[in-house]
C-alpha cells in the first residue's frame, strides 16, 4: 500500500516503473532543438487527415502503439487507459482509443494531464489495482488556437508572454514489474488562483501552482531541491519559470541551479517563433516520455521531480472576466527503486 506523508503527497511502497513510453510531434517540433527525442515527426499538421481534431487523436493513438511495440505489448496487456486533453469532452483523446478496447478513464487537468496521468496510474499499480497501466495525453496547436483564442485565419498579433501549444503526444506504461525508471513518491496539487485573467499569460497563471505542489513536496519528504538532477516544470514557458523560481526562494527552496522547463526546451524561443515558449499537454508529455525517461532508464540522471502544470480555464469563463485557476502535481521519478 502507497503510504501517505503528511499533506497529499504518497511515498509509493513498491515502486512502480514506466516500462515504455513513447511521444510523436509535428513539424515545429521536428524543426525544434529536442528532435532527436520523438518517436515519431510529420510534417504535415494534419497527419493525413482530413481535420485538425482527427490529427490530435491519431497522434494518441499512434503514441500509444509505438510505446505498446517497444516493450512487445498486447492491448490485451493493459489493465487500464487513462488520457485526456485539452478539447471539449476530451475528444481527442476519446476518438483516439475507442477501438483499442482497453478499460479507460478520462482525465483532465488541461497541461498537467500527463502528470496527473502518471501519478494516478502509479498509484493504482502501487496498490495492486492494476499491473499495467497506459497514461496518454496530447495537444494541437490548431485544435488548440481556434477553441480557445481565435479563429486560425484571424492573423492576430500575439502577445510577447504567449506561448506556442506544441502539437505533440506522449505515451507511457506504468507496470508492477520491470527496470528503471521508477515511481517513488507523488504529491497531488491543489487549485491555486492568484487572480491572473490574461489568457495569454499562462505562466503567470500557473507558477503559483507549481511553487505551491514543488513547496508541499519538500516539506512533506523532508528532501531538498539539490536531491534531485532536475526539478522539471510542465510548460512555464520563459515568463513563468523565472516566477516559479522566484516564489520558490520566497518559501527557502532555491531550485534554480536544476530547474528544467518543457516549454522552454521543446522549441528555440530565438529561432522560432514561440515568444515565451511551448504549452499544452504535449509539450511536457513529450519531453519527459522522449527526453528524460530515456535518459532515467539509461542511468545517465538518477532523479528528477516533475511537475506538470495546467491552467484550469474556459474560454468561456474567461470572456465574463473570471481569473485563471491553475493546478500542478509532482511525481518523484528515480533511477534507483529504493528498495
Amino acid at each position: 500500500m502507497s503510504e501517505k506523508l503528511s499533506g497529499c503527497t504518497y511515498k509509493l511502497s513498491n515502486t512502480p516503473c514506466i516500462s515504455t513510453s513513447a511521444c510523436v510531434g509535428g513539424k515545429m517540433e521536428q524543426q525544434g532543438p529536442m528532435h532527436d527525442c520523438f518517436d515519431y515527426t510529420c510534417e504535415d499538421d494534419y497527419f493525413g487527415m482530413e481535420t485538425y481534431e482527427q490529427a490530435e487523436s491519431l497522434m494518441q493513438r499512434k503514441a500509444i502503439e509505438l510505446a505498446l511495440d517497444k516493450n512487445q505489448m498486447q492491448n490485451d496487456s493493459i489493465d487500464f487507459m487513462l488520457g485526456g486533453d485539452l478539447l471539449n469532452q476530451c475528444i481527442g483523446t476519446t476518438y483516439g482509443v475507442r477501438d483499442l478496447s482497453i478499460p479507460f478513464l478520462g482525465i483532465y487537468g488541461a497541461c498537467s494531464t500527463m502528470a496527473e496521468g502518471l501519478l494516478l496510474s502509479s498509484l493504482l499499480v502501487d496498490n495492486g489495482v492494476g499491473s499495467n497501466v497506459i497514461a496518454v495525453t496530447s495537444s494541437h496547436f490548431c485544435t488548440a488556437e481556434r477553441q480557445y483564442r481565435f479563429p486560425l485565419d484571424y492573423g492576430g498579433q500575439r502577445t510577447p508572454t504567449s506561448q506556442w501549444t506544441a502539437t505533440a503526444s506522449g505515451a507511457l506504461v506504468v507496470s508492477a514489474k520491470g527496470e528503471a525508471p521508477y515511481v517513488r513518491a507523488v504529491t497531488i496539487g491543489k487549485i491555486v488562483d492568484m487572480g491572473v485573467t490574461d489568457a495569454n499569460n499562462m505562466g503567470a497563471a500557473m507558477a503559483p501552482a507549481a511553487c505551491e505542489t514543488l513547496a508541499q513536496f519538500f516539506r512533506d519528504t523532508g528532501l531538498a531541491p539539490e536531491s534531485f538532477d532536475h526539478i522539471v516544470t510542465g510548460d512555464l514557458g520563459l515568463v513563468g519559470s523565472r516566477i516559479v523560481c522566484d516564489l520558490l526562494m520566497r518559501e527557502g527552496f532555491d531550485i534554480r541551479p536544476n530547474h528544467r522547463d518543457c516549454g522552454t526546451m521543446i522549441f528555440d524561443t530565438e529561432s522560432q517563433d514561440v515568444h515565451a515558449g511551448g504549452s499544452g499537454c504535449g509539450c511536457a508529455a513529450s519531453m519527459l516520455c522522449g527526453h528524460f525517461v530515456p535518459k532515467l532508464r539509461s542511468g545517465e540522471i538518477k532523479n528528477i521531480l516533475f511537475a506538470a502544470t495546467g491552467a484550469l480555464m474556459s474560454p468561456t469563463i474567461n470572456q465574463q472576466g473570471e481569473s485563471i485557476p491553475s493546478i500542478a502535481h509532482a511525481v518523484w521519478l528515480s533511477h534507483d527503486s529504493g528498495k
